[in-house]
């Protein structure tokens, strides 16, 4: 991490390295290395952002919204009791109303449990089971866990109305160093004590006080997102039972080999005063000089200089510089290092410089991987305060000096000058007894990534320290092979190959942290009379520990003194063992039996290698087995401008403020509260201005889960913003409203409604939305098996709006009117067409939207015999293609698309004069095949395109007018015409074969019609030109099939026939008299 500072840098594989707890991992996917071009090209768009958003440049649209009126359900109802559904149906759809009392009520009746389940007519003896990814225990939800639960939870409720037996197990996490963190603060903020002022069992019940109080919030908040986790199981990480299970899991990896204890450089937090993981380590990026606030220090830093100093050597008049943007860990330089083959250094191999300040002899040493193009060539070695250094005293034999203590300050091997003196404050003292002793040659601007700890904000400090290992090698190897033989399926498969080559280099893991909070690492030192020191043995209890150590030294137990080491292991070390340890784990548990391995692991990308990675590895090496069978990632949230979504830039939004809404001032309070860097809290507070200038509106849970569902979870990231959701909480109000109706036309029909298995659709728009409702269904089954849930959920919404909405009801609606409430046949196959296409669709959309369907479904059942009084939609069967295969009509629906470009075209021709009302007469030109098709659907023809009449004409063909015939209607509008349309008609293209000829009366004047014609011919010339380029492309016609060439050259013939038609119009026009 460090190595961005220096000037001097090893070239090959060890440059890439990162400072890390683990001995040499490789850096993480959230901070990788990246060369200085790459990252001041990151920086520069990073600062283009900002000043957009500073500007007002990245204003967008302003949210189009009125405030709706807010609706609550009053009715009594207990917890847990079900919801009155018989109350009256409000007019309008309102969340806080939809979403009241269904959770309680489904979490009573046990509809989350895999016991409940077993006992449904339609379950199968299958499972599926995952855990969710436990978040901490002291945050807070935000969109990240917002589509991590609306991805999990779509799945768990399609699998569980599939009939398997599911179990989604809750979980949260002890987060040992922000937990102990927040404890921390409030002690002192409240009592004014530090940790040290407590004994460790004194601090650790005041973290448990506060985990009791604080702890559940996570959870409540879950449950508002809908989440139909088996709280029964609810799992904490610091739990007797899953602490018991992370003990059994640290003896036998220790057992194995698995674990060891060595000395290595790690990340380090002053603040903290413990080792960190990569995790939890952020690199900030700094243009040049910059001014921050560190830790323990009452003025601000500088950071992003680079200080270049000279080593004189043992040869009179001969110097070496080096720079560094830390001078202060010269003290601890113990070597200077040059390339081999670096002509300018050729006569000092061998040769020594002389320390200035302890005047210990530094041998200059050469290494092939020294970069000898950057800077001076020559690079100042600092093993214990440098990772790259560190390697470098592993092949030159070199010794590592600590000058840094645990706790920040310069330690007695620096002298008396600098001992206890704060790291930061050396920094100066050091620069300027350099400059004193004239060896200083000056400093500069530096651009660098300085590595800042997410939890204290403490700048890290590498330090070696002796550790807990985990030996990751030959577990990382078995993971490599499972996929590769497939027994682990990743998705989507991009990740496949970074999860090879991650796990190909990985280096060993660091599992010690220096806290009170935490796993206590069951280890002990081993203290013999007389003999032996620092010997450790480990064991499941002290006891058994001591009866190790006295079977492995020859002694009797009641000789062995034991000391248990302080530390605690890294979080995720327990996290890691959540796939089995939540099941019961070491033990051999029903639930293990039953549900291990999990079915799927579910999570960001972001956590490929530190949690993925390490569960697999830990769950093979303990189990025997995977602990799963497919890992499906999904990418990052970012915001509208394209930044990721992060407390340190303050644009992270909170899912219930989306839910419930937010005022602005609200959301500025929170980023003046996120005591960020001056500059980030400007750019964040004007984005929330721009973003949110009247706040965040009421959307609802379910209106937010469609809108995440909505987005490609497989892609490279998810862009939401709320317009996104309001659109989904329009579509909420779209389906209330269906409802509305629906019910009305339920109420007017006496006669009993058609079963779905036994409905034999005879109408022909009767049988289009039956199919389109079958061809629905299939696409769900398909694109869900696939995990591709924005397929699945765009295919539902397309369905409901544009299909039932827009075109079925509009045609249905004279049959359902109760003018026309006559008993007959038509009307009652429109009704039970109506109810089972609401019925299957809401049971579609149940996974995705759980609150609206079940409020609907309910209301829709209402005066069902067939639905029992504690039946949920959750439970129900999720609706199957292969029983709804009488209601595909394929035909009818490839016959339908030809209506619908004809209504497309009728509507521009209706808005191209100037009609609102009027129905005018129309006449369609066109091929027999299509002529047909036409009469057909003459009424769906009649009152979508908003016209009196059809008439048909065919100019050609062996099969002309004297063949068609319309078939019979409640409300004739289509005939065959034996003549072609009157002159004067305004004219539109279909296809090029079929015309639209529109007879308008009153049309608008003249040179409207004329104006709007010309931009239509302005608009279809340069398209009419493309196509042409592409149909004549020497490589469109090598390549393209030929399916793809004839429909390229019927659009040509269109666009041309178009273009004539509309050329003709505008000649006829001119000859037209204008209305004074």
């Amino acid at each position: 991490m460090w190595r961005a500072g220096r000037v001097a840098r090893l070239s090959g594989r060890g440059a890439v390295r990162a400072f890390s707890s683990e001995p040499s991992e490789p850096p993480s996917p959230h901070q990788p290395h990246a060369s200085p071009r790459t990252q001041a090209e990151k920086l520069r768009r990073r600062r283009r952002r900002e000043a957009a958003i500073l500007s007002g440049q990245s204003r967008a649209a302003k949210v189009q919204w009125s405030e709706k009126e807010k609706i609550v359900y009053t009715a009594h109802t207990p917890p847990g009791t079900k919801k009155d559904t018989n109350t009256a149906f409000p007019s309008s759809y309102s969340p806080e109303y939809v979403e009241s009392s269904w959770y309680e009520w489904w979490e009573k009746e046990g509809v989350f449990r895999p016991e409940t389940q077993e006992g449904l007519p339609h379950a199968v003896d299958q499972t599926f089971c995952l855990c969710i990814p436990p978040p901490n225990v002291t945050g807070s939800l935000h969109l990240g866990h917002a589509l991590t639960v609306a991805v999990e939870d779509a799945l768990v409720r399609w699998k569980r109305m599939q009939g398997l037996r599911v179990l989604w197990v809750p979980g949260c996490d002890h987060a040992g160093i922000a937990t102990q963190t927040v404890v921390e603060r409030k002690l002192l903020r409240e009592r004014g004590k530090h940790r040290r002022s407590f004994s460790r069992q004194e601090f650790l019940q005041e973290v448990w006080s506060w985990k009791n109080e604080k702890g559940e919030e996570i959870y409540q908040q879950l449950r508002q997102l809908g989440a139909s986790l088996d709280w029964s199981r609810a799992c904490f990480t610091m739990d007797p039972g899953f602490s018991r299970a992370v003990t059994e899991a640290f003896v036998r990896l220790s057992d194995s080999g698995l674990i060891y204890r060595s000395e290595a450089l790690v990340n380090w937090s002053c603040a903290l005063e413990s080792a960190i993981s990569d995790i939890e380590v952020d690199l900030k990026e700094l243009p040049g000089p910059t001014m921050l606030s560190v830790p323990g220090y009452e003025r601000t830093v500088e950071f992003g200089t680079l200080f270049t100093f000279a080593y004189p050597t043992e040869d009179d008049g001969v110097e070496v510089c080096v720079s560094t943007t830390r001078p202060e860990t010269m003290l601890g330089d113990v070597a200077v290092a040059v390339h081999p083959d670096d002509p300018r250094y050729q006569a000092l191999h061998g040769k020594q410089c002389r320390h200035p300040f302890t005047h210990r002899l530094l041998p200059v040493i050469t290494d092939p991987s020294i970069d000898m193009t950057l800077g001076t060539g020559a690079m100042k070695v600092t093993p214990a305060h440098d990772h790259t250094d560190f390697l470098l005293s592993q092949t030159h034999s070199l010794p590592r000096l600590t000058v840094i203590g645990g706790d920040g300050t310069m330690t007695p091997p620096c002298g008396q000058w600098l001992q206890g003196v704060k790291r930061f404050d050396a920094r100066q003292l050091v620069v300027e007894a350099l400059a004193e002793k004239k060896l200083f040659r000056g400093r500069r601007d530096h651009a660098m990534n300085l590595p800042v700890c997410s939890r204290s904000g403490d700048v890290i400090e590498p330090l070696i320290r002796k550790q807990w290992f985990v030996r990751c090698r030959e577990m990382a190897q078995r993971a490599v092979q499972a996929v590769e033989d497939g027994e682990l399926e990743i998705i989507p498969q991009i990740h496949t190959k970074t999860w090879k080559n991650w796990l190909s280099s990985i280096s060993d893991w660091c599992i010690s942290r220096q806290l009170w909070w935490g796993h206590q690492v069951p280890a002990y030192q081993v203290e013999l009379p007389g003999n032996q020191e620092g010997q450790w043995v480990w064991g499941r209890t002290e006891d058994e520990a001591r009866q190790r150590a006295a079977l492995q030294y020859g002694v009797k137990p009641e000789a062995v003194a034991l000391t248990r080491d302080p530390d605690v292991l890294d979080t995720w070390f327990s996290s890691a063992l959540f796939p089995f340890a939540m099941l019961g784990w070491p033990d051999e548990t029903p639930d293990l039996q039953r549900f291990y391995p999990n079915s799927i692991l579910e999570t960001g990308s972001d956590l490929i290698f530190f949690w993925a990675a390490r569960m697999v590895m830990l769950g093979s090496a303990l189990t025997g087995r995977l602990p799963f069978k497919q890992i499906l990632l999904h990418p990052l949230v970012r915001d509208k401008h394209g930044r990721k979504m992060s407390k340190s830039l303050g644009n992270v939004i909170d899912p219930l403020d989306i839910i419930h809404g937010v005022p602005l001032e609200k959301l500025l309070e929170k980023v003046v509260e996120g005591n960020l860097d001056p500059r980030e809290q400007l750019v964040a507070l004007e984005a929330q201005r721009t973003d949110f200038p009247d706040g965040i509106p009421e959307c609802g849970t379910d209106a937010l889960r469609f809108a995440l569902c909505s987005n490609s979870i497989q892609g490279d990231a998810i862009s939401l913003s709320v317009s996104q959701v309001l659109t989904c909480r329009n579509f909420c109000n779209k389906m209330w409203q269906t409802l509305r109706f629906t019910l009305g036309a339920l109420e007017d029909n006496p006669t009993p409604l058609t079963s779905l298995d036994q409905i034999r659709p005879v109408g022909v728009m009767d049988q289009w939305i039956c199919s389109r409702l079958f061809s629905t269904v299939e696409h769900c089954e398909r694109h869900l098996q696939a995990y591709e849930l924005h397929s699945a959920a765009s295919s539902l919404q397309a369905f409901w709006v544009h299909s039932l909405c827009d075109v079925y009801l509009e045609c249905v609606k004279p049959v359902l009117a109760p003018a026309a409430a006559d008993g007959g046949p038509s009307r009652q196959q429109a009704c039970s067409v109506l109810f089972h296409c609401v019925g299957v669709s809401l049971a579609l959309l149940a996974p995705f939207m759980p609150f609206i369907t079940e409020e609907l479904w309910q209301r829709l059942h209402a005066p069902s015999a067939a639905v029992t009084p504690q039946a949920s939609l959750c439970l129900q069967p999720y609706p199957r293609s292969s029983q709804m295969a009488h209601c595909h009509f394929p035909e009818v629906e490839r016959d339908f698309l030809l209506v619908k470009e004809v209504v497309r075209v009728a509507r521009a021709l209706r808005a191209q004069c100037g009609l609102t009302r009027e129905k005018p007469a129309m006449w369609a030109v066109c091929s027999p095949p299509e002529a047909q098709t036409l009469l057909r659907f003459q009424s769906a023809v009649g009152t979508l395109g908003r016209v009196s009449s059809l008439q048909v004409f065919c100019p050609h063909g062996a099969d002309g007018p004297a063949h068609l015939t319309a078939p019979p209607s409640r409300s004739p509008v289509g005939v065959v015409s034996h003549t072609p349309p009157p002159s004067g008609c305004l004219v539109g293209v279909v296809s090029h074969t079929c015309q639209l000829h529109l007879h308008v009366q009153n049309a608008s004047d003249v040179d409207q019609q004329v104006e709007r014609l010309t931009q239509r011919r302005n608009k279809l010339v340069p398209r009419l030109e493309e196509v042409l380029h592409t149909l004549r492309s020497p490589d469109f016609l090598s390549k393209a099939p030929a399916r793809v060439q004839q429909q390229m050259e019927n659009k040509v013939s269109a666009l041309q026939q178009e273009l004539k038609t509309i050329e003709e119009q505008l000649e006829a026009l001119e000859v037209t008299p204008t209305t004074e």
